[in-house]
């Protein structure tokens, strides 16, 4: 299984990357998760300050909840640190701290505070301008109202039991179906009260909180029960409302690509899909700093995407005698012919990354490693805990590329 190396040194590519993306993050050796990112706002604090917020969220980065702060602090540009939480093993200090012991949690000045809801409503309390809220009395009292609607209507328990539950035939599926429609009707009827794609006049605490619960169901329902929520002729001022949104750069900072969110729902909820994957976004996929994002993250992080791998993919299957070192440089070459592709164009790729025509032969094993190791990989990257959703469909676009190219 000898290897004739074609690509870039590590060293290389993740130098070519950090020319081509501004996006850095913190490492975290020895934690999960691995990396974390960097607020961008962080750079206003003078050297030595501790950040005036403390973000206690889970460490998969993917609850709706903590999200909904995450984008806060991004918007409002609050310098803040992140302390990550083992949902599956929270440590007793947090649930000694916290009375409820769910994510998440703040500490905003010193002070805890708990429940997204009430955490968004003192960051706005504590750090007013550029203001979350309306203004006008009367609009921020309309603002207030729908943020108490938001968590006390049953939009999201009917929402989530159309895509989870099994109904026991098909009458019972168009019933759930008819009730979470009857709720993006309601929607739709508030989003139409203010001019503008918004809740209200501007951008608010409203659209933060709706955010993320509409962001997965959109993913989610096109493959979990057909229905499409994103072009939906019954539904033009939530289409509007997610067009508005895309153009904020928290969004994009704070945000779970498609795969992630139908990836999560799977193996939180056991949920069984019945329709193919969302397509990849062909724009992203081929985005010029997203695709170096995603080589900046993957260089950088690279031992721990090889112990990841070599531990849980079941790679190690094809050690000879029980000796990884072979199938460990494997696993490294096609990570790198990965970065490779991602940073220096969208050329051919001979198989396993040979030179010399269409006859080059690839040991079986070889190509099994690059297979097991890429389609382990596509599958494993979160975001955004490991890069952004941008950066995540590049990377996954990247990988088909070369898969395709193995065999």
């Amino acid at each position: 299984m000898s290897i004739q190396t074609t690509v870039s040194t590590w060293e290389e590519l993740l130098e070519t990357a950090r020319k081509n993306t501004p996006v850095r993050r913190v490492k975290r050796p020895g934690q999960s998760p691995s990396t974390a990112p960097i607020p961008s706002s962080l750079h206003k604090l003078p050297p030595d300050t501790p950040p005036p917020v403390l973000l206690y969220r889970d460490s998969n980065s993917w609850c709706p909840f903590c999200e909904r702060v995450w984008f806060a602090l991004e918007e409002k540009e609050i310098p803040f640190a992140t302390e990550f939480i083992d949902l599956s093993n929270k440590p007793k200090w947090y649930t000694d701290l916290v009375p409820t012991t769910l994510v998440p949690g703040a500490k905003i000045e010193g002070e805890l505070v708990y429940e997204s809801k009430d955490i968004l409503l003192a960051l706005e309390a504590k750090f007013p301008s550029p203001a979350l809220l309306p203004e006008n009395p009367e609009e921020n009292a309309v603002a207030r109202q729908l943020l108490e609607e938001a968590e006390t209507n049953d939009f999201r328990s009917l929402a989530f039991k159309f895509l989870r539950e099994a109904p026991t035939d098909s009458d019972e599926l168009a019933k759930l179906q008819a009730e979470f429609e009857a709720k993006l009707d309601e929607l739709e009827q508030a989003l139409a009260k203010y001019p503008g794609p918004f809740f209200v006049s501007t951008f608010s605490l409203v659209d933060i909180t709706y955010s993320p619960h509409l962001d997965r169901l959109a993913a989610n329902l096109p493959v979990y029960r057909g229905y499409h929520i994103k072009g939906n002729p019954r539904f033009p001022r939530i289409n509007a409302w997610f067009d508005a949104l895309n153009q904020r750069p928290a969004y994009h900072r704070v945000k779970s690509d498609n795969i992630t969110n139908n990836l999560l729902l799977r193996r939180r909820w056991g949920a069984e899909p019945i329709g193919n994957p969302l397509p990849l976004d062909a724009a992203d996929s081929e985005n010029i700093q997203f695709r170096a994002e995603a080589a900046e993250r993957l260089s950088d992080n690279r031992e721990v995407a090889i112990g990841d791998i070599l531990k849980n993919s079941g790679v190690q299957a094809l050690a000879v005698d029980g000796d990884i070192t072979t199938v460990k440089e494997n696993v490294d070459f096609y990570l790198r012919q990965l970065a490779d592709y991602l940073v220096n164009g969208n050329g051919d790729i001979l198989p396993g990354g040979r030179t010399g025509g269409k006859d080059s032969t690839v040991d079986p094993i070889f190509a099994a490693v690059g297979a097991i190791t890429l389609a382990y990989v596509r599958n494993r990257i979160c975001a955004p805990r490991d890069m952004s959703a941008g950066a995540a469909t590049a990377f996954r676009g990247a990988i088909d590329k070369v898969l395709a190219a193995i065999y």
